[in-house]
């Protein structure tokens, strides 16, 4: 692919801005001086030159200026204020403010419509410099990358299927298309393993061992900005990262017999960094708290919810603090009060003493006959 530079043109004017690729300059908008025709014979008298506005005349109508009228003066040349207009819908200039172009002067509004191209991209007016590129208009910071979003208009392009992208994504696109990697200081295919710096890929053979010069090869460590050979990095007794296999050069996170870069070490579940809160380890991996309750923590018999903090274990459940209460009142209980099993839930021993003696028995009968019916379960061996 050939990389297209657009070329810079200081003095085109609106018909090469239309007419050729590259970039342009818009016309400026311009402001014109209304005075008074007194003021004007004023200025002059004070040059000695009295006379000189005695015979000027309208640029547009070719009449006199009367003593008391209003007059305008653009870039030398003198208007009544009524003639002073677009050429396009001949209404006054709002506050003197207009663009000329090839001898002819518009209004803002105008001119837009005659003669500014709109941007590709935003679709709004080019005013100023104009990029020419791919048979369209830009404005310069609106030509970007399609990938990347770096602005070309000062470092050129790449076309690449329709699209202008910079060398460096080009680069990659084209790798991309074979399978491999580009090397970013050659812009070669990388035919074997790469080695990667600063997060972009290099032949190895680009560069040697920072303790031993030797010539590098895939598996070479990059430290502090260094490269050094794997028995040259070995020797500097840098820690290793578990999670990315990536020297650590800053604060450095023991775990689980292995060291890891502060922001490696992460729930296996949700991926989110501890940064020192407390994790759990559950069979070489590690969970937040929250997640190591959903997956592995107790659920509470009576909200159904898993149990963080404190388990009360009772009638063969597990209860959260505040849900182990007497079904009847709802007083809440601990271990060290006395209760009694009523339907698979617990009763305080006050609650228990008001029920009929008819109940009482019934429930005495009901446990005995549950606990012969375990006795005369079989057991296999």
């Amino acid at each position: 692919m050939e990389i297209q530079t657009p070329s810079v043109s200081e003095d085109a004017d609106m018909g090469r801005v239309n007419g050729i690729s590259g970039e342009s300059e818009m016309p400026q908008r311009r402001r014109s001086d209304v005075k008074v025709y007194k003021e004007f014979c004023d200025f002059y008298v004070r040059y000695n030159m009295a006379n000189a506005l005695a015979n000027a005349i309208c640029e547009r109508c070719k009449s006199v200026f009367s003593h008391t009228e209003r007059m305008v003066n653009s870039n030398g040349e003198l208007y009544h204020e009524q003639c002073f207009t677009c050429a396009q819908c001949f209404q006054q200039f709002v506050d003197g403010l207009f663009y000329e172009f090839e001898g002819r002067k518009y209004c803002e509004h105008d001119f837009h419509m005659l003669f500014a191209p709109c941007c590709q991209q935003c679709g709004e007016f080019i005013i100023g410099r104009v990029i020419k590129a791919l048979n369209n208009s830009w404005h310069p910071q609106c030509f970007c990358c399609d990938i990347c979003g770096t602005v070309l208009a000062d470092v050129g392009f790449v076309k690449n299927a329709s699209r202008h992208l910079c060398r460096t994504c080009h680069n990659g696109e084209k790798g991309h298309g074979v399978g491999k990697y580009i090397c970013q200081k050659c812009h070669g295919l990388i035919e074997e393993l790469p080695l990667i710096y600063k997060n972009d890929p290099y032949h190895p053979d680009h560069f040697n061992c920072n303790n031993c010069g030797k010539e590098l090869s895939a598996d070479a460590r990059e430290l502090k900005g260094e490269l050094y050979c794997l028995p040259c990095h070995d020797k500097l007794g840098v820690p290793i990262c578990g999670a990315c296999r990536r020297p650590i050069e800053g604060r450095v996170v023991n775990a689980m017999g292995k060291q890891w870069h502060v922001e490696h070490f992460v729930c296996v579940k949700c991926e989110k960094p501890f940064l020192g809160h407390q994790h759990y380890e559950r069979r070489g991996l590690a969970y937040c708290e929250n997640h190591y309750n959903k997956l592995f923590g107790d659920v509470c018999y009576c909200c159904n919810r898993v149990i963080e903090g404190q388990v009360v274990s009772a009638l063969n459940k597990a209860w959260c603090v505040n849900c182990f209460t007497c079904s009847t009142c709802n007083s809440r209980l601990t271990l060290k009060d006395k209760f009694v099993e009523v339907d698979l839930k617990p009763v305080c021993k006050r609650c228990y003493e008001r029920v009929p003696e008819e109940m009482k028995r019934r429930l005495a009968k009901r446990e005995r006959d549950s606990k012969d019916k375990r006795k005369k379960i079989p057991i296999c061996l």
